[in-house]
């Protein structure tokens, strides 16, 4: 049974899905979330927290993802492994409340729930690559 920050985590991600998907308003998809989970408060504040700072650093979140999967045109990576990217890298680059060893395992875990076969591998590459050039802030 994952933990509340994990399940904030699968919350924040499926805001960020359907806001990148359908366009809806993060608040309400957010809310939406935050009632079919059950979070407790402090879970609810952690998710609240992650998507709007996805949402504040859309750009630079998705220019880092580019810059470390220059083989893959953003546009062209799965939504679930693009939205994992986006919290994953929120997480680590700009955030920094959490290990960033904890923040890349924690993408890796929600790729093996919601993306594809190989999304946690690709997850986990993208993911090393960014550790890697040091870019927290």
């Amino acid at each position: 049974m994952p933990g509340k920050r994990r399940k904030a985590r699968i919350a924040a991600l499926k805001t960020l899905f359907e806001v990148d998907s359908v366009d809806h308003s993060p608040d309400h998809i957010l809310e939406r979330q935050l009632e079919e989970h059950s979070l407790p408060d402090d879970a609810a504040e952690f998710a609240r927290h992650l998507v709007r700072g996805v949402m504040e650093n859309y750009e630079r979140l998705d220019e880092v993802i580019r810059k470390n999967a220059p083989a893959w045109p953003l546009e062209q990576v799965a939504a679930v492994d693009r939205n994992i990217l986006r919290l994953a890298i929120y997480e680590i680059v700009i955030d920094n409340r959490v290990p960033m060893r904890a923040a890349i395992n924690e993408a890796i875990e929600l790729a093996k729930e919601f993306g594809g076969e190989a999304s946690p591998k690709f997850v986990n590459g993208v993911l090393g690559s960014v550790a890697a050039t040091g870019t927290r802030r």
